[in-house]
């Protein structure tokens, strides 16, 4: 009897000292963030891990519009980082924002690009609707934020017919960026942020003042995380003045 019950006391002593309890499983927040963000959120996630040890952050990245959906259908978030408003409208209009926590958190800029060895002498974004042009790469614009911002730039140019047949339809903006880089298409239209972290690109120019809405992007937690006061904490993280050192490394502008 008596070795049983040490044997007892030391399994005890194992799962509560050694880190076999439940008690010490980390935390796992699931963040759902642009495909533009990946990897100035994947740096800020090894920062934030730094000093708390007991978070793990999941990230799932592709478009803000398939991340809308998926957290509309009931897949696991407890944050979302989007590339657009709309996306975070549908879902605060729909109830699925934990209160008080939405907040613009950066600008972006939108780009025209071409493979760095491009000889097709592409100057602006008119010149998309000349002979230059065969294939440009745009993001889906039913459901992404890049695709939508080109779609305006486009009208607003009063070019979108002529660009339409040429369009090349990205599931999100690093595929856009991919088929440039891979010279499968003459032009692409990305983000500033996307086109800095390649050097299989050239940027030719920015999109033309004021033909398309400001790319801004809210963050904020969502109303059913399990973990919210963890989502809230790592949200206010990514506010900080640290993080923003970070993400202006990356070309993102911060909103104050």
């Amino acid at each position: 009897m008596k070795k049983f019950l040490t044997a007892i006391c030391t399994a005890c002593l194992l799962m509560t000292g050694c880190g076999g309890g439940i008690e010490d499983k980390p935390v796992e927040l699931h963040v759902s963030a642009a495909a533009s963000l990946t990897n100035v959120m994947n740096e800020l996630a090894e920062l934030y891990a730094k000093d708390n040890p007991d978070v793990k952050i999941i990230f799932n990245f592709g478009s803000s519009g398939a991340l809308q959906q998926a957290i509309e259908n009931g897949g696991a978030a407890d944050l979302f980082y989007s590339a657009a408003q709309k996306q975070m409208n549908a879902l605060e209009a729909a109830g699925e924002l934990a209160e008080g926590t939405r907040k613009d958190l950066l600008r972006n800029e939108v780009v025209l690009i071409v493979p760095a060895d491009s000889t097709k002498d592409i100057t602006s974004y008119e010149e998309v609707a000349t002979d230059k042009v065969e294939k440009i790469a745009l993001g889906e614009p039913k459901g992404v934020p890049v695709g939508q911002y080109s779609e305006e730039i486009f009208t607003n140019l009063n070019i979108l017919d002529e660009v339409k047949p040429k369009a090349f339809y990205g599931s999100d903006v690093r595929q856009v960026l991919a088929w440039t880089e891979g010279g499968e298409v003459d032009c692409g239209v990305v983000y500033a942020t996307d086109a800095a972290i390649s050097d299989k690109v050239k940027v030719i120019c920015a999109a033309p003042e004021g033909t398309h809405k400001p790319v801004i992007y809210p963050a904020a937690a969502i109303k059913s995380s399990k973990n919210l006061d963890a989502a809230k904490k790592f949200l206010d993280f990514t506010a900080s003045d640290a993080a923003k050192k970070i993400f202006n490394k990356y070309g993102f502008k911060s909103i104050d």
